[in-house]
């Protein structure tokens, strides 16, 4: 007996530990590597998987050891040190800092320290600001904590990133547009920014940054000790980090607004090069400045939808020289990590981007690379995310010796020597300045006429006026009407008056109606003899040119012109990209004159046709917004005669009830249409190949020549990048090629479901997938923990069968409006 129930016993404690192993909760495992793709040659390490208690790592940086530092979004910092790489034996050593500092989405060791900062821990009374850490002792352990500059807002739209100067004597920090600007020691911006809406903007409906004005998202010098702040570039939503390429030029990663995508105001994610005073021209709801604005810069490349978080050279990395020169850029919801290659344009840079390391789920916060080691080391997390910290390294046969960084080319000098008077009190040659107005590179002018709206506009604003140059006298107003004051209105609209249209390039005109509306916002009340001026502007209208005309119907709806109002609604009823034609309707909404009853009911008609359209979160309220500033501009008289088509509800469509609504005409094959050589191409009518390309809803996915979609790729350079037989086969055959960027996953729940789709945001376990490329605003949302297995999709998310409603002849037109687009350059 004895012995049975010492069996027993040995059961049942057999019985509790078996029942304990299956209760205990699974060990946190961030993405396995063999579940990312890298490039040829370079090998990714999952060193370490965070478990819930040290929570969702955000940012990262080096020590002068080799060791890194990273934070949890919402709480501690940790110090790590890695393995050697190659050792599988070692393991990731994980230490907690013990002191009360966090929520970092910036760190830095410099000068003996470590800056960290924060958007702040409530719990804990931690501040959100810049502060710098240091070991007082000696003992290899950090024990001081102080705060150097608090700021004024938060959260993920607050304070990010800090890296350390080109020279090496000081800091730049940079922060999103929800961190009030710090007060200043100096700026490189003239302190004269301004909304610059020429017609009233529309709030965001759903509140996001109402109210935030200008300058939007900053970039600042800091000294050592952060008491000096100097603005440096300003403009954007929210640039997560920075990074200087090696001859110290700056670059950043800023935000879209994915909840305006479908919108005219929408604006990529974009890669952009921070010249000294720069200006992109962020602003809150529809103000959002369009990049052909010439007061300020456009972006060097433009990524496309996504969440832009760690960026940085590959400076000092174990790479192949070619990946030593990229700037790695990453994108937070796509899980992607891109290497990005620069080559000079002019006085500053073209890109093209490649993807460098990619997983279906890999919320990439931040990186670094360690130059101890010449390794990548990158972090996933964020928002509750699973965490985890990677290393990339270089196996490959090819060199990894530090290669040359190519030299600044002249005409980037020559910017940098102008670049040197953005600030008060610098006594640059005026002769000079005004010569380089005229300059033929856009940064050059740009660069001199920031130089000159630091000097005192009483010394230069006469030869503005008396400019006859066209370059110069562009150039000169802007800074006037930047710079000066209603005395200055005359002789600005005056100067602009005497520029011959007909000889304007594409650009300058432009410029020109730019410089129009700077003078209606900004100097003083807008007198008739201004209205006059921009009115004679009626005979060019339109153009078929889509940056001119919406600046020429703004202008004139503005300048309360009567023949406008006609025209714009020709052109909102024209086929075209549906963010063409809410740019006209919103235009419309303002226009008080020129209105008969058939072009109102025409323009509140076009709203019920819109049903069919889709975009972000905020598409359809903003059309809404639209409409009901349109009806509240109506007097009683005019809203009577529109009862009826004013009562009517919008009813959502299939997006391609328009191509669905004409004749079959053929199953499409490449054979039908290939033609022997391009002779086919020759004078064809391009403008209904691009009413084919909306009539096909190509512009709902994609972008071609600055305007459609954004969550397939821009199509503008294709019809040069492929020959004719590449380019039909891609629309007949969608699923033939697929690019990684644009491919989807097959998501296998444990409920039986299937979903299809590209996850496209996360939060915690949750992620939200993008499984309709027409209605990029809907997500289905799936639990991470419920997914039973993930295969890439070999069917694209492009539709088959696109053509087989148009005819021979449309194709044909159509192919020739694809193989005749092309990027406009400064002209």
């Amino acid at each position: 007996m004895p012995n049975d129930r010492n069996l027993l016993a040995l059961r049942c404690a057999l019985v509790l530990l078996l029942w304990s192993q299956l209760l205990r909760p699974a060990l946190a495992e961030a993405t396995p590597t063999d579940k990312l793709q890298v490039l040829p040659g370079f090998s990714a390490e999952l060193l370490y998987s965070v478990p819930n208690e040290q929570g969702s790592w955000v940012s990262i940086t080096s020590d002068p050891q080799g060791r890194l530092i990273v934070s949890d979004q919402g709480g501690k910092l940790y110090r790590v040190t890695p393995p050697p790489g190659g050792d599988a034996t070692d393991e990731t050593k994980v230490e907690p800092i013990d002191l009360n500092i966090g929520a970092a989405q910036g760190l830095l060791c410099a000068f003996d320290s470590l800056y960290v900062v924060s958007y702040g821990i409530k719990s804990d009374d931690l501040a959100t600001g810049f502060y710098r850490v240091r070991d007082t002792n000696g003992d290899d352990q950090y024990d001081e904590v102080k705060l150097l500059r608090e700021f004024e807002g938060g959260g993920e739209h607050g304070p990010h990133a800090v890296i350390l100067s080109p020279d090496g004597q000081s800091l730049y920090l940079c922060a999103g547009n929800h961190t009030t600007l710090p007060e200043l020691a100096a700026s490189r911006l003239p302190q004269h920014w301004q909304e610059d809406q020429v017609l009233p903007r529309l709030p965001d409906p759903a509140g996001h940054a109402n109210g935030r004005m200008a300058p939007g998202g900053w970039i600042c010098k800091v000294d050592p000790e952060g008491k000096s702040f100097e603005l440096l570039s300003a403009g954007y939503r929210n640039e997560y980090d920075i990074a200087l390429d090696p001859n110290g030029e700056l670059f950043t990663y800023d935000a879209d607004m994915e909840w305006d995508i479908g919108l005219p105001w929408y604006r990529p994610t974009r890669i952009c090069h921070a010249v000294s005073g720069s200006e992109f021209g962020w602003r809150y709801g529809s103000g959002k400045w369009p990049e052909y604005y010439p007061d300020s810069v456009p972006p060097v490349e433009n990524i496309g939808p996504g969440s832009p978080t760690g960026v940085t050279f590959g400076t000092g990395a174990a790479f192949p020289a070619k990946y030593q020169h990229a700037l790695f850029v990453a994108d937070w919801s796509y899980g992607m990590i891109y290497a990005v290659h620069l080559k000079p344009d002019g006085a500053s840079f073209e890109a093209t981007k490649e993807k460098f390391c990619s997983a279906a789920a890999l919320p990439v916060t931040d990186m670094v690379i360690n130059p101890i080691d010449g390794a990548m080391y990158f972090l996933i997390g964020g928002r509750g995310a699973q965490s985890g910290l990677y290393r990339i390294s270089y196996v490959g046969g090819e060199s990894t010796a530090p290669g040359d960084y190519p030299p600044p080319e002249p005409v980037a000098e020559l910017r940098r020597e102008l670049e040197a008077f953005h600030r008060p009190g610098a006594s640059p040659d005026l002769d000079d300045l005004w010569e380089y107005l005229s300059h033929d590179d856009l940064f050059v002018r740009y660069a001199a006429r920031i130089a000159l709206e630091h000097q005192s506009v009483d010394i230069w604003a006469s030869r503005a006026t008396d400019e006859t140059d066209p370059q110069r006298t562009l150039e000169s107003i802007t800074a006037l009407a930047h710079s000066g004051k209603e005395n200055h209105q005359a002789g600005a609209v005056a100067a602009l008056a005497r520029l011959d249209w007909k000889k304007l390039t594409t650009q300058q005109r432009i410029h020109l109606l730019r410089n129009y509306g700077l003078v209606l916002c900004r100097l003083g009340r807008t007198t008739e003899e201004t209205k006059g001026r921009i009115r004679q502007l009626e005979a060019y209208f339109p153009t078929d040119n889509q940056a001119i005309d919406r600046e020429l119907a703004t202008l004139l709806v503005a300048a309360e012109s009567p023949a406008a109002t006609e025209k714009t609604v020709e052109l909102l009823l024209n086929p075209s990209a549906a963010e063409r034609q809410i740019a006209y309707a919103k235009i419309l909404s303002d226009a008080s004159v020129g209105w008969t009853q058939s072009l109102r009911e025409r323009y509140f008609q076009w709203f019920l046709e819109m049903g069919g359209s889709r975009g972000g979160h905020t598409f359809s309220d903003y059309l809404l917004s639209i409409r009901n500033h349109a009806v509240e501009r109506l007097n009683p008289e005019d809203r009577k005669s529109l009862t009826e088509i004013l009562n009517k509800k919008v009813e959502q469509t299939d997006p391609y009830a328009q191509l669905k609504a004409r004749p079959f005409v053929n199953k499409w094959k490449l054979a039908d249409l290939v033609p022997e050589d391009d002779v086919v191409f020759e004078n064809r009518d391009l403008a209904n190949g691009k009413k084919m390309f909306a009539t096909a809803a190509c512009f709902k996915c994609h972008r071609i020549q600055g305007e459609g979609g954004s969550v397939g790729p821009d199509l503008t350079p294709a019809g040069h990048r492929f020959n004719t037989h590449d380019l039909l086969d891609s629309i007949l055959n969608p699923s033939k090629v697929i690019s990684d960027q644009y491919a989807a996953s097959i998501f296998y729940m444990d409920d039986g479901r299937t979903v299809v789709g590209r996850v496209a945001n996360l939060s915690g376990h949750d992620r939200m997938i993008q499984s309709d490329m027409t209605d990029p605003g809907n997500f289905t949302t799936i639990n991470i923990n419920q997914v039973e297995a993930t295969q890439p999709s070999d069917v694209s998310m492009m539709p088959e069968g696109l053509l087989d409603n148009l005819t021979q002849e449309e194709i044909l037109d159509l192919v020739a409006y694809l193989k005749s687009t092309y990027r406009e350059k400064d002209q």
